[in-house]
């Protein structure tokens, strides 16, 4: 049979009071250290939690790590390696189109050139036509007299 033991009446610390607190710590001592890299596992460790306490619990905290992740140096970083990435990657872009473009002109010059020298030919091919064609101004007929 089971001894029911009788319960104090003394009130107990909240345990989510000092895994908060615990926490804030944890979260203030690793966001002082910028050079570390802080995550949620660290922060945990540190103050004695586990994750799922962290995620269920204490929302907030979890919220300031984000910030603080988002807003830190390293985001600032990796920000910038992403974009020169996406730099990079734009630039090979613009050289493959800049070779399509510079086959476009070459095209076009080339069909210029082309069609420059037919009408060129078909002037001086005219020009002879009307210098073997002996033409004299021709008289009309008056319609009144």
């Amino acid at each position: 049979m089971l001894i029911k033991r009788p319960r104090s009446k003394a009130p107990r610390p909240s345990r989510r009071g000092t895994a908060r607190t615990q926490l804030m710590k944890a979260l203030e001592t690793s966001v002082r250290h910028p050079e570390a890299t802080v995550t949620v596992t660290e922060i945990c460790r540190l103050a004695g939690v586990s994750r799922n306490s962290l995620y269920r619990y204490h929302v907030p905290i979890l919220k300031a790590l984000r910030d603080h992740q988002r807003h830190g140096p390293r985001f600032a970083q990796a920000k910038a390696r992403k974009s020169a990435v996406q730099r990079r990657a734009e630039n090979i872009g613009l050289r493959a189109d800049i070779a399509k473009l510079a086959a476009l002109v070459d095209h076009y010059y080339a069909a210029y050139r082309e069609t420059a020298s037919l009408l060129e030919r078909r002037d001086r091919e005219l020009a002879e036509l009307r210098s073997k064609l002996k033409l004299r101004p021709a008289l009309l007929p008056s319609a009144g007299r």
